[in-house]
């Protein structure tokens, strides 16, 4: 009975992405309860990221990489995956420059690579996201290749 109906929010089949394709994200800010609530949560009580007088090779209040990643996925999980991510198949991070509470990150994600498998109408997706901070400088750069579903009506 409802099936017709589109469903809101779905990312896009595997068969609607093209290879050199970006999108952008929106934008989020680093706040400093999210540095502190990453931190505690994961056990990342690294002497960087919980003394706000330290001073080392980063100045500023540095958030790890793993939370500015988690912040890029976490937009990409509402939206391109959304309904269609099957599995995480591979991951590579190269951090480039520190993120500090204050800074306000976004990204853009390129499809590299789509092989569609043999069978259950699905494909390899390979994207290249590129985080950058509120003055435009790459942050972190992150490959990743997930099993993405197909189009149902395709199948």
């Amino acid at each position: 009975m409802y099936q017709d109906i589109p469903q809101a929010g779905r990312g896009p089949y595997w068969q609607e992405l093209k290879v050199g394709a970006k999108v952008k994200t929106y934008s989020r800010t680093v706040t400093e309860p999210d540095l502190v609530n990453f931190i505690s949560c994961t056990g990342m009580l690294e002497h960087t990221f919980i003394d706000a007088s330290h001073r080392g090779a980063m100045s500023g209040r540095v958030v790890p990489a793993a939370l500015t990643f988690g912040f890029i996925e976490g937009m990409l999980f509402q939206t391109l995956i959304q309904g269609v991510g099957l599995a995480l198949l591979e991951l590579a991070i190269h951090p480039k420059s520190p993120v500090c509470v204050g800074d306000t990150i976004w990204a853009i994600v390129e499809t590299t690579h789509l092989r569609p498998t043999s069978k259950n109408n699905r494909a390899v997706v390979t994207s290249q996201v590129t985080v950058l901070n509120q003055r435009d400088e790459t942050v972190l750069i992150y490959e990743v290749t997930r099993l993405q579903a197909g189009d149902p009506a395709k199948a």
